[in-house]
C-alpha cells in the first residue's frame, strides 16, 4: 500500500491530516536522492551530537574546587584542563546549528514550492518529509537533554569568567603553567574565532530550548525572505504534518503499524515541533480558534502519554510558543497546558 496510506474511514478534524506517513521506512525516489543524501549526512552527524550531549558530564567538581581555592595554581590548572575540552564540544554543538539550518531551508524550499499543495508534497516526497521530521525530532531531543543538564551553562560560564579574568589581569595564556597543547587549544578558541563566537554561544546556551529557537528563527526568516512563496504554503505544510502525527498517534490501527515504541515518541516530538514552528510563522498563531491545527486534540494526545516522556514537550509548548498567552487563545487551551 506504499509508505503513505490514506485514512479513508473518517474525517479527522477537517485539518487535511487524513493520511498515514511512514516515518520508519520511507525511501527517496530518484529525483529526491541528491537532496536526501546531503540532508542524510547532516542527520547522521546529528545522531553523534545527541550521543555526545547525552554523555556530557561537566566539570562541576573541578570548578567547585577552583572557586574554593583561587590561589592554588594546580587546582586552577586542573579545572581549566577539565573545562577546555568540554567547551570545544559545546562549540561543535553550536556550529552544527548552521548545518541544520541549511538542511531545514533546503527541505522547506522543496516542501513548500508552488505547483503542488503541501499535502501533495508530503505524499509525493515522503522521504524528504521523513527527513524534515527527523530534524524536528533531533531539535526537541537536543533541547530536552540540554534543559536537564545545568553543567552545560555552568561550564561555559566558568570558561568565560576565566578568560575575562586573564584579560583584566593582562595575563597572556602562555605565561601560565599549562601544557603547550592546552595553549594551542586556548589560542584556537580565542584568537582564531574571537570573543564574538563566545558571545554567540553564550546567547545560544542561555535559551531554554536553543535548537528550537534556532529552527523557529530560520523558518520565520524563510517566509520573510521568500515573498513569492505564499505564507500558506509553509503554514499548511506545518499544520498538515501536525495533523498527520496526531492521526497516527490517536488511531489504534495506524499506531499499531509502528515497529517500535520509539516511533511514538518520535511522532510526539515532531508534532510539538511543527506546532511551535507554525505558531511562530502564522500571523495569528497555532492557538487561535481558526487555526488549522487541532490544538485541543494535540494537547490531549500528549497528556495521554506517560508524564515522564512528555513533560519536556509540554514545557516547550508552554514556554517557546509565541501566541499561547494571547487573548485569542481560549481559556480551555490555557487550562490544559497549566502545570499541575
Amino acid at each position: 500500500m506504499g509508505n503513505l496510506i490514506k485514512v479513508l474511514t473518517r474525517d479527522i478534524d477537517n485539518n487535511g491530516g487524513n493520511f498515514f506517513l511512514d516515518f520508519e521506512n520511507a525511501q527517496p525516489s530518484q529525483s529526491e536522492t541528491e537532496v536526501w543524501e546531503k540532508v542524510n549526512q547532516v542527520l547522521t552527524e546529528a545522531q553523534l551530537i545527541l550521543e555526545d550531549l547525552q554523555s556530557y558530564r561537566g566539570a562541576g567538581e573541578e570548578i567547585r574546587q577552583a572557586i574554593q581555592s583561587p590561589g592554588v595554581e594546580k587546582v586552577q590548572e586542573k579545572a581549566w584542563s577539565a573545562v577546555v575540552p568540554l567547551v570545544v564540544k559545546l562549540k561543535t554543538f553550536y556550529e552544527f546549528t548552521q548545518k541544520l539550518e541549511s538542511s531545514l531551508l533546503c527541505l522547506l524550499d522543496i516542501l513548500t514550492s508552488s505547483g503542488s499543495t503541501p499535502t501533495q508534497h508530503l505524499e509525493q516526497k515522503q522521504a524528504l518529509a521523513r527527513q524534515f521530521a527527523h530534524i524536528l525530532h533531533f531539535t526537541l531531543r537536543f533541547d530536552e537533554l540540554k534543559m536537564t543538564n545545568p553543567a552545560i551553562q555552568n561550564d561555559f560560564s566558568y570558561y568565560r569568567r576565566t578568560i575575562s579574568r586573564m584579560r583584566i589581569n593582562n595575563l597572556p595564556f602562555y605565561r601560565t603553567e599549562l601544557s603547550l597543547s592546552r595553549c594551542l587549544t586556548f589560542s584556537f578558541l580565542i584568537d582564531f574565532n574571537g570573543n564574538f563566537l563566545a558571545n554567540r554561544m553564550s546567547l545560544f546556551y542561555a535559551s531554554a530550548t536553543p535548537m528550537l529557537k534556532t529552527l523557529s528563527d530560520v523558518t520565520t526568516k524563510f517566509v520573510s525572505d521568500n515573498p513569492d512563496v505564499p505564507i500558506e504554503n509553509t503554514t499548511d505544510c506545518l499544520s498538515t504534518m501536525a495533523s498527520v502525527c496526531k492521526v497516527m498517534l490517536d488511531t489504534p490501527e495506524y499506531r499499531s503499524r509502528f515497529t517500535s515504541e520509539e516511533t511514538v515518541l518520535f511522532c510526539l516530538r515532531v508534532m510539538v515541533g511543527v506546532i511551535i514552528l507554525y505558531d511562530h510563522v502564522h500571523p495569528a498563531g497555532a492557538f487561535v480558534k481558526t487555526s488549522n491545527i487541532d490544538m485541543k486534540g494535540c494537547i490531549r494526545v500528549l497528556k495521554e502519554q506517560p508524564p515522564s516522556s512528555v513533560e519536556g514537550l509540554l514545557n516547550a509548548l508552554r514556554y517557546t510558543t509565541k501566541h499561547l498567552n494571547d487573548e485569542t487563545t481560549s481559556k480551555q487551551i490555557k487550562t490544559m497546558l497549566q502545570q499541575n
